[in-house]
């Protein structure tokens, strides 16, 4: 029983963390003097990838880019689909 709620935090820890990583990307898209930082690039070589999935469907809507919340709401639904199958 440990086990399985050990697997269900670090599952939903994992889960936050890069859904926080992702919302620190769309915070520091709108300060272009902390782009070149290390800390930015490290989140976006992380989160570009998953984002760019959208980017390709969801085109931009004049100077926003709405692909992000898209991705936020389908990491949310890829994670209750993942605990749902693990922990049915």
């Amino acid at each position: 029983m440990q086990a399985r709620i050990f697997l269900y935090n670090a599952i939903d820890f994992a889960f936050s963390i890069y859904m926080f990583m992702i919302v620190c990307v769309v915070l520091g898209s709108w300060f272009p003097d902390i782009q070149g930082s290390k800390i930015m690039q490290f989140l976006r070589k992380m989160t570009d990838p998953y984002l760019q999935f959208f980017r390709r469907f969801i085109p931009p809507l004049g100077p926003i880019d709405i692909s992000p919340v898209v991705a936020f709401f389908a990491l949310q639904f890829i994670e209750l689909f993942v605990k749902g199958i693990l922990f049915r």
